[in-house]
């Protein structure tokens, strides 16, 4: 069974930068499409980024702050969080995608981590 583990949350301020962490077991990343979403208290989880098989996809309000990576070796997906701002702060997830789709829609991905908190002050 595959299980997404997420590390690398925190707290800055703005303008700061964080690196996220989806480590997987059992399965190898590479072979599917991955996803990072985050949901803020009150609001709908969204789509953050997206890679698969070397293509990447984002939220228009993360383009050219944020960056989806991959590292097949140690079988991790990332995210790159550069000048965040408060309105980043969110629990950010990351999974599999299980059904063919928009890669922002949740409900097309699956095998969620439990998430890794980010906070961001201003």
């Amino acid at each position: 069974q595959v299980q997404l583990v997420e590390s690398g949350g925190g707290s800055v301020q703005a303008g700061g930068s964080l690196r996220l962490s989806c480590a997987a077991s059992a399965y190898p990343l590479s072979s599917v499409c991955m996803g990072w979403f985050r949901q803020a208290p009150g609001k709908e989880r969204e789509g953050v980024a997206a890679i698969c098989g070397g293509s990447t996809d984002y939220v228009n309000s993360v383009k050219g702050r944020f960056t989806i990576s991959q590292d097949t070796a140690k079988n991790t997906v990332y995210l790159h969080m550069n000048s965040l701002n408060p309105e980043d702060t969110a629990m950010y997830y990351c999974a599999a995608q299980i059904h063919s789709g928009r890669w922002s829609y949740p409900g097309n991905f699956g095998y969620w981590g439990q998430g890794t908190q980010v906070t961001v002050s201003s």
